[in-house]
Order: structure tokens, then C-alpha cells, then sequence
């Protein structure tokens, strides 16, 4: 099941099921917030190309990252493979929507990097999750483009603006419910005008810790919240982005999460 939150004809936030074949998607209206509430379908019916996608979750305690989780990733950035998840915090202010675009801050330098990566959306709070009951917790998953300031990255020591800056974590399209995540194909092009290019192609199996190991080692630390998004860490291939190119991050049995860079005024 797809669950978006969308904006139309000028409405205030709301979530539904998006239904229908590829081109002919309705959205079902639901009332109040699934995470927060049963599913309750309201009859009404918004056309997909009717509505405006927003960040499928605004998650209200955090946003955890994992760093380094893909070998090949570690790699290229000269960096060893953890032993345990190397996780770090963004505040959900940097959460966008799919589509939005990002104005790229002054001081991030010509080393702003995109990221494609899968993201967990938890469903209930919890603590000290064994990996056998990580299933139980995970509401469903979605994208995530985990933007990163390279240069500043390496400067700050601690990533709070590198990768924590307003915008810097567009999350959607919307959040699939009946997924397994073992062994996705995540893609992430980088489109100049007319030319694409696939800068990133990988798989979820190729996660160093895995979806079970991350979730444990988390909750084991801190309470997990309704809400609370955590990205799994992203391919190799990462690379800069310049203002006027667009990043599209797809991931298989979801969909594809797009953001458009622009300069500043």
C-alpha cells in the first residue's frame, strides 16, 4: 500500500492510498494521519496528477542517518567499513518534499553531493528491538536523498549543516507499506537538460548492516518514535550537483524521488 500526503486545489495537508496503474493513479482520501490513526477512507478521490506530493512523513522527534553502509560507498571516499552502524542525527527541518526544489546555500561550496538512499519509517515506539522483531516496529519505507556538503562534511567534524541544512533530506514519493527491502535495485540519475545520467546502481543486499542489525543497534540507545525516519545508507556513485540540474533517486517497489537544485538569489 502507498500512503501519500498531498496538497489540491489549495487544501490544507492531507494523507490517502494511492491506487491505479502507472499514468491512471487516483489518490483514496483517508482521514487523520495513518501512523497516528486506522486507516478510514473517506470516498473521496483526488487524480495523482491533480495533487502536489509532499514529504509522505514529518517526522516529529528524528531523523537518523547511517553512514559508510555500502563497502563500495566507503570505499570511494577513503573512509574503512564500521563495524557497528555509524549513525548520526538531522533535524527534521531539513525534511523535503518530493519536487521541491533546493536553493543550494552560499557556503556549501562546489562539493554538494546527493545521496539515493532507502529510508525506514517507524511505526510505533519501541526500545531494545531484537532483530527478529524489527518487522514488528517498521511502518514501511521510502527515499530519501540524503544531500551532503562534502567539503564541509570533513571541515565541521560534527554534520549538522553538511548534512542538516534546511531542505537537505527530501523524503518520498510516498511510503510503501508491503515491502521487502532485502534486495532492492536503488538508481540515482542526474539529469542536465535533456542528458541523463545513472550515477548510482546498487542493491539493498549490498548494505553492510542491514535493516534488522540497524533498528536493533538504534533502539537499543534511544526510544524509537512513531514517525521517526532513518536512512539505511547510499550506494557508490555519489557525486556534485550544480544548480539547474535535477537528482532522481528510484527505488524498486516504490517509485522515484526528484529534486531540482537551483541557485541562490
Amino acid at each position: 500500500m502507498r500512503i501519500a500526503r498531498f496538497t489540491s486545489g489549495g487544501s490544507d495537508p492531507r494523507f490517502g492510498v494511492v491506487e491505479g496503474a502507472p499514468g491512471e493513479e487516483e489518490i483514496l482520501v483517508v482521514s487523520g494521519d495513518p501512523l497516528f490513526s486506522p486507516l478510514n477512507p473517506t470516498g473521496e478521490r483526488v487524480p495523482l496528477v491533480d495533487a502536489r506530493l509532499l514529504a509522505p512523513v514529518i517526522p516529529r522527534s528524528k531523523v537518523l542517518g547511517v553512514g559508510r553502509n555500502y563497502a563500495a560507498h566507503a570505499a570511494e571516499l577513503g573512509n574503512e567499513v564500521p563495524a557497528e552502524p555509524l549513525v548520526f542525527t538531522v533535524p527534521n527541518t531539513s525534511v523535503a518534499g518530493p519536487g521541491d526544489p533546493l536553493v543550494i546555500p552560499a557556503w556549501a561550496g562546489e562539493e554538494l553531493h546527493y545521496e539515493g538512499e532507502l529510508a525506514i519509517v517507524i511505526r510505533r515506539i519501541c526500545k531494545d528491538v531484537p532483530q527478529e522483531r524489527v518487522a514488528e516496529v517498521v511502518y514501511g519505507y521510502t527515499i530519501a536523498n540524503d544531500i551532503t556538503a562534502r567539503t564541509l562534511q570533513e571541515k565541521d567534524k560534527q554534520w549538522w549543516r553538511a548534512k542538516g541544512a534546511d531542505g537537505f533530506t527530501p523524503l518520498g514519493p510516498w511510503i510503501e507499506t508491503d515491502l521487502d527491502p532485502a534486495d532492492l535495485r536503488i538508481e540515482t540519475r542526474r539529469v542536465t537538460g535533456e542528458d541523463v545520467e545513472v550515477v548510482q546502481d546498487g542493491r539493498t543486499s549490498l548494505m553492510v548492516h542491514d535493516i534488522p542489525a540497524i533498528v536493533a543497534h538504534l533502539s537499543s540507545a534511544m526510544t524509537l518514535l512513531p514517525g521517526d525516519v532513518i536512512m539505511t545508507g547510499t550506494p557508490a556513485g555519489v557525486g556534485p550537483v550544480r544548480a539547474g540540474q535535477r537528482v532522481e533517486v528510484e527505488i524498486e517497489g516504490i517509485g522515484t524521488l526528484s529534486t531540482t537544485f537551483t541557485a541562490p538569489e
